[in-house]
């Protein structure tokens, strides 16, 4: 049992895909709070990493969570969970036109299926004590289309209509179970630079646009350049909020320029 000696007056909160970047820093304003934190992350390989970085504290757990495998997710059977945050994601891009449906699918099983598998199965403890909170790990691209990144695009908005219809739903229970969607812009935390990286492994082979190949990667190196938000802060700090509110929002959005330039976006789509 993973739950052994946690005061009743404690909070407990899961955290997945918690390896680095900007959850990797909402752990570190949390730690010296009022929470127990069960921190996952996807390999065994990372999880030393964590461990080795959070030895020193006893209000923490660390653990591997691939949230696509069945016997991992036993280990959530064990846990009494107040608060999760749902973040594990990965990104596969290239052009909706060629790239290999499977990479889709995989997009699709871990931003989306998997980690709604882990909001219904923390979900049922939450039931039962009529309380807790989850927080959706979304994205400023869900809302607005990026080019060559289709398929991540469509995972993040598909985490946003389950996440506002699990909100809908909730609000017709009596409980006070609470749900927040995240929606940050671009952060420098080396995630999207890899994310447009990806599709050159096939499309530097053979591709629809390889005759334009250069200058996608020159107009996605200026879109990094210009618009990579370098400082944390704003995002983390929205993430604890959502975490530390008694009447949390349901959407957290920042950084504000990038918020405002989504909106504008949308209007022409």
């Amino acid at each position: 049992m993973l739950n052994n000696n946690i005061g009743d007056n404690v909070q407990k909160v899961l955290i997945t895909g918690a390896r680095s970047g900007i959850i990797n820093k909402v752990c570190d304003k949390l730690i010296n709070k009022n929470y127990f934190l069960y921190i996952t992350v996807h390999t065994n390989s990372e999880l030393k990493i964590i461990e080795k970085k959070y030895n020193k504290y006893n209000n923490v757990k660390c653990f591997k969570l691939d949230v696509t495998s069945k016997e991992d997710k036993k280990i959530l059977d064990n846990l009494d969970v107040d608060i999760l945050i749902s973040n594990a994601a990965i990104a596969e891009s290239g052009s909706v036109s060629e790239i290999d449906i499977n990479k889709i699918r995989n997009n699709f099983e871990v931003n989306v299926f998997a980690n709604f598998e882990i909001v219904q199965i923390i979900l049922k403890k939450m039931m039962k004590k009529k309380k807790g909170k989850i927080i959706m790990m979304s994205s400023l691209a869900g809302i607005i289309p990026i080019p060559f990144l289709g398929s991540y695009c469509a995972t993040k908005a598909s985490i946003i209509k389950l996440a506002e219809c699990l909100n809908l739903e909730l609000k017709l229970l009596d409980n006070n179970i609470k749900i927040s969607i995240i929606t940050p812009g671009l952060y420098k935390t080396g995630f999207n630079k890899l994310a447009f990286d990806k599709k050159y492994d096939f499309m530097d082979i053979d591709s629809y646009f390889k005759h334009q190949l250069n200058i996608i990667r020159k107009s996605e190196n200026i879109f990094l350049t210009l618009f990579e938000k370098k400082n944390l802060n704003s995002i983390v700090n929205k993430i604890v909020k959502a975490v530390e509110s008694a009447n949390p929002h349901l959407f957290y959005r920042t950084p504000f320029s990038q918020v405002l330039f989504a909106k504008i976006m949308s209007l022409f789509y």
